[in-house]
């Protein structure tokens, strides 16, 4: 776990909104045709209302702290919150 990392992520208010959204993703992804197990796919978070590529980059950024979990089923990926990760930094900052 890279604190600074996640502190970075953590900085721009839609990613924030992501790690939410996947928090509950069958209340914020109703429109998924895949089952949200699998996680979410990325065209999916375009509701925030930025380009395709915005969201790329965004997504890219949260898989880079290890806050999500990308997985590529064929020409999809799809997305996860890393919970562990999550919890390890939640017990980092509560060590400060």
């Amino acid at each position: 776990m890279d604190p600074d990392a996640i502190l970075k992520a953590l900085a721009h208010p839609v990613r924030r909104d992501m790690l939410a959204w996947l928090k509950a993703p069958e209340t914020h992804f109703t429109s998924q045709e895949h089952p949200v197990e699998m996680g979410v796919c990325a065209g999916q978070f375009e509701r925030c209302g930025l380009s395709q590529s915005s969201v790329s980059a965004h997504l890219a950024t949260l898989a880079a702290a290890d806050l999500v979990i990308p997985r590529r089923i064929g020409q999809w990926v799809f997305y996860k919150r890393n919970e562990a990760t999550l919890d390890a930094f939640r017990a980092h900052l509560a060590a400060l």
